[in-house]
């Protein structure tokens, strides 16, 4: 007979994958199934990386809560993972009388969710902070606690989680059809069916979609899209904070943020789409953040561009996040929008909470499998700069990508690893390769022939 399942997640990204490593380390038989050929493909690899406090969040809402819980639990976790955080701490900064005047609101929303960290400054002292904003800043707030995260490693970290703890991942598995037959639900996917006793809605873009499949009509998501600036390392030094804007009642605004990978991204635009594949850039929407940059760090705009890219946002209609359990079994994880990185283990343990709290009998893992995953950071020693370990493998060593410093080591890892890169865009996220200067020009042939090389190691 067909095996049942006790949990099917729909939607490797951050979210997803993060609530079945959760399910699964509950000694749980869960499937996660993911629509594109790579866990994290989605909104969870394109958008500012930004480790958020949930300062900012709409006060006495479930993204309120979770967030301020996950931005806990991501610092928890770190040791187990090995995933960079750097609390660099956030500058919002007023550029008129308007915005000066909005200050007072958000420190009273920051206490209202339980932060008192957020601190006045005067606009001396925001230009003692970030000597290299432009000029007209009127005062600000420092929110210490903000910072950066590497957004694709949680992703590989808690999907290799769950597969190295007994979990199972079918990717390229687009879910097209559900039933309920005999106390469990029967998916169609493009892989083949599956059985399980209860589902997790965690499709991202399609978790609307997805909810009317499994005979719900909660919500409707309106793509938000983000588009990007990627600036050379050289404007690194440039900046220490992350500099966002006073937000209004529909966006955060654009904001400049350094990364853990050493570059500056200046975004995101926020244009409200029906198209949910629409993540090219558009010449207008980049022309728009140039504008922006060079109002906020005029000495920004005069370094070399890396990158532009692009990320779609699960908004919907609600302005919280569209959760909830219902009776038929299935719960409903829908409209994270833009904090899902950053709430994603907080989310997981709502939902294990859920379904314990239903009757789903749990039991820890005795002894859960722990990975560490690669580093991507330049704040720690890179495979390159590890004596010890290129004299264990020369393979790390050799470097392949000269711009981000991957080496052959890395590459084959990325490749054989228990969730293994099966495209070039999958191989990035794991190792940096062909995301710098020259965007693969001098190492992507041989990278492309590394990977199609290994394609037979990949059996997600």
């Amino acid at each position: 007979m067909e095996q049942t399942f006790d949990v099917a997640v729909i939607g490797g990204g951050a979210v997803g994958c993060a609530i079945a490593s959760a399910l699964v380390r509950e000694s749980l038989q869960v499937v996660l199934l993911e629509a594109a050929v790579d866990v994290g493909a989605g909104t969870s690899k394109a958008n500012t990386a930004i480790w958020h406090t949930g300062f900012d969040a709409k006060p006495g809402t479930l993204e309120a809560r979770l967030v301020a819980r996950g931005h806990h639990l991501l610092t928890e976790r770190q040791a187990d993972f090995g995933w960079p955080l750097e609390r660099t701490g956030a500058l919002l900064v007023a550029w008129d009388a308007d915005q000066l005047s909005r200050l007072d609101s958000i420190i009273a929303n920051a206490q209202a969710n339980g932060y008192s960290k957020v601190e006045v400054k005067s606009a001396s002292q925001v230009y003692e902070l970030e000597p290299n904003l432009g000029a007209g800043a009127l005062g600000g707030l420092l929110v210490p606690d903000e910072g950066l995260l590497d957004p694709w490693s949680i992703v590989i970290a808690l999907a290799t989680d769950f597969v190295v703890n007994g979990g199972t991942l079918r990717r390229k598995a687009a879910v097209t059809g559900a039933k309920r037959a005999a106390g469990a639900h029967e998916l169609q996917t493009s892989t083949g069916s599956v059985r399980a006793t209860w589902v997790i809605n965690a499709a991202g873009l399609n978790s609307d979609v997805v909810d009317r499949l499994l005979g719900h009509d909660g919500f409707t998501i309106i793509p938000r899209r983000g588009q990007l600036i990627v600036f050379d390392k050289l404007a690194r030094q440039l900046i220490t904070h992350v500099i966002l804007p006073v937000p209004t009642a529909t966006t955060k605004g654009v904001l400049v943020s350094p990364t853990v990978y050493g570059n500056v991204l200046l975004g995101p635009t926020a244009e409200d789409l029906i198209d949910k594949s629409a993540t090219g850039t558009t010449a207008e929407g980049l022309a728009t953040l140039l504008a922006k940059g060079r109002a906020i760090m005029p000495s920004l705009i005069a370094e070399e561009v890396t990158a532009t890219y692009s990320g779609l946002r699960a908004a919907s209609e609600h302005s919280d996040y569209c959760y909830d359990a219902f009776p038929d079994q299935y719960v409903r994880v829908g409209g994270i929008r833009s904090t899902g990185i950053s709430s994603a283990l907080a989310i997981a343990e709502h939902v294990v909470a859920d379904l314990r709290e239903r009757g789903v009998k749990m039991a820890g893992l005795a002894a859960p499998t722990t990975v560490q995953i690669p580093n991507l950071a330049e704040s720690r020693m890179r495979p390159y700069q590890d004596a010890a370990r290129i004299a264990a493998d020369p393979a790390y060593g050799r470097v392949l990508c000269l711009c981000e410093r991957v080496s052959l080591g890395e590459v084959r890892d990325a490749l054989t690893s228990p969730v293994p890169a099966s495209d070039l865009d999958g191989l990035r996220r794991r190792t940096r390769a062909l995301a710098g200067r020259c965007q693969g020009f001098h190492c992507g042939a041989m990278i492309t022939e590394m990977t199609s090389a290994w394609s037979g190691h990949s059996h997600a």
